[in-house]
């Protein structure tokens, strides 16, 4: 639960403010964005194109410079580091598009935090730390599988600890080994990771297209 808690703790409260910090920022660039789509279709094309890729840029040095700090307390194999960077990577990726996408989609940055905080509290609930998704009742279970955090907290402990096979003593039920106690009791496994990189690699898309379309066709410009 430490090392659940210290990822879940990491990706929500991050990547939150990544999401917060870039909206005042596109918020301001969508206004000359709207000056240049008049002037020139080609540069405005490419000025759209040119903000995910600056801040992926940004998320990419965060993550190299602090997170391997963060797992030489963790286990060092170079394929668990992999997944590790890039779960984390694409979380907050997708954590700064969608922050991006609100602001797109909506008339100001100011209606784009009232947005982004009503969802972010969904995303928390159902992230599957609060609750475990063997406890969300069965009609709710499905905004477990929408909610990205839940994928990003699936992908970091089933990758970093889900194939080990290690005891582990549990009070009044003795003993299991921590890859059936991860399947028990929280439905991570460690054979399902390819379909969870697809999912972030889908959250990604998803995101960046729906930020592309709103600054594309909505115009938001009082005359």
């Amino acid at each position: 639960m430490n090392l659940l808690g210290a990822m879940y703790a990491a990706v929500l409260f991050l990547g939150g403010t990544n999401a917060s910090a870039v909206q005042s920022v596109v918020s301001i660039e969508r206004t000359v964005f709207y000056r240049e789509k008049l002037l020139d279709f080609l540069n405005c094309l490419m000025h759209l194109l040119r903000w995910p890729l600056r801040w992926f840029h940004c998320s990419s040095n965060f993550c190299l410079h602090c997170y391997p700090l963060l797992y030489d307390r963790v286990e060092w194999t170079a394929a668990k580091f992999l997944l590790f960077y890039f779960f984390i990577l694409t979380c907050y990726i997708y954590f700064t598009l969608y922050g991006m996408m609100l602001v797109a989609l909506t008339p100001s940055h100011h209606i784009a935090a009232i947005c982004m905080s009503f969802f972010l509290s969904f995303w928390n609930l159902f992230s599957g730390f609060l609750i475990s998704r063997k406890l969300i009742p069965i009609w709710w279970r499905w905004y477990y599988w929408a909610s990205p955090v839940a994928w990003t907290l699936y992908g970091l402990v089933a990758s970093q600890v889900g194939d080990i096979d290690g005891l582990l003593e549990i009070p009044g039920a003795g003993s299991v080994t921590i890859k059936e106690y991860l399947k028990t009791s929280y439905g991570f496994e460690h054979d399902f990771l390819p379909a969870v990189v697809a999912a972030h690699i889908g959250f990604v898309l998803i995101f960046v297209f729906a930020f592309a379309y709103g600054i594309k066709f909505l115009n938001f410009q009082r005359r």
